[in-house]
């Protein structure tokens, strides 16, 4: 038994280190400027395309092309900042979602139309690694390593950086970092961007391990309201904490049932952690 559960083990921590990742970006956006960003699935799809195209047109390394696809994720956070959450920014809740929500339908519709929804894949290996009685994929691995450096990187740039401190400061007190002279307004920007960069990096990161279409986002934008909902809204250190443990949900439960409970444990968690801990098992921002 132990052959079978620890190999599921291992890999339900390294994808869940990814969709802790994937989640990271939602959680950070919201912390931030409390805004739930509903286009952060169809971006994660966008992510997945840009390694795609990037690999199979030009013949780039995928992990090379994450490099491309993060740089044109904070480039596009940022438009859509400008273009879609900026004018709701202070409006009620409601605004802000149907904003974001107008900028998911955009992107799926003109994918849609523009690169089908028909599955891909990036066909690019790096062999197997084993160890012991557990055997994964090399993509799996680096994808679970690759997760985890930018996530030591945003946890360095926030805590040691200018602007990872001014953007710490507005997220804290918008006010006080305006009588400060931060410019609030360029650091919302600044800090939607790299919500958006986390997204496209994660879906980059997911393209190299499974098949994707343009539809595939939005799979992973309601798992990301179930790890920040057990990490707390607001928290990417818990983001990433719920990430691993929705991982191994995903890992064990097909050892022991149908793999279409996955989904309904999950889901189940979830309503199971807003009723009983609604500010998530790691806490929330305050």
């Amino acid at each position: 038994m132990l052959d079978i559960l620890l190999p599921s083990v291992i890999d339900g921590l390294l994808i869940g280190i990814v969709y802790g990742l994937v989640a990271m970006g939602l959680t950070l956006i919201f912390g931030i400027m409390n805004v739930i960003n509903l286009a952060h699935g169809p971006i994660i799809a966008l992510g997945m395309f840009g390694v795609y195209l990037l690999f199979a047109n030009l013949g780039l390394n995928p992990y090379v092309a994450l490099v491309v696809v993060a740089a044109g994720g904070l480039l596009l956070g940022i438009l859509v900042y400008f273009v879609a959450v900026q004018r709701v920014l202070n409006a009620p809740h409601l605004a802000s979602l149907l904003s974001t929500f107008a900028v998911n339908m955009v992107i799926i519709g003109v994918g849609t139309i523009v690169l089908s929804t028909n599955f891909r894949n990036v066909d690019y290996s790096l062999g197997s690694v084993t160890a012991g009685p557990v055997t994964t994929t090399g993509t799996r691995l680096a994808a679970g390593g690759l997760a985890i450096l930018v996530a030591i990187l945003l946890y360095l740039f926030l805590r040691y950086t200018r602007p990872g401190k001014n953007i710490r400061a507005v997220a804290n007190n918008r006010q006080a970092a305006e009588l400060m002279g931060i410019p609030s307004g360029r650091v919302l920007a600044f800090s939607f961007g790299i919500g958006t960069m986390l997204a496209a990096i994660s879906g980059g990161l997911l393209a190299t391990i499974q098949p994707f279409t343009i539809l595939s986002g939005g799979v992973y934008e309601l798992k990301s309201f179930v790890i920040v909902v057990l990490g707390g809204l607001g928290n990417p250190l818990g983001a990433l904490l719920g990430g691993l443990i929705l991982g191994l949900i995903e890992g064990l439960v097909p050892v022991f049932m149908k793999t279409t409970w996955v989904p309904v444990l999950e889901f189940a968690l979830f309503v199971l952690i807003l009723l009983v801990r609604p500010q998530g098992l790691f806490g929330a921002k305050q």
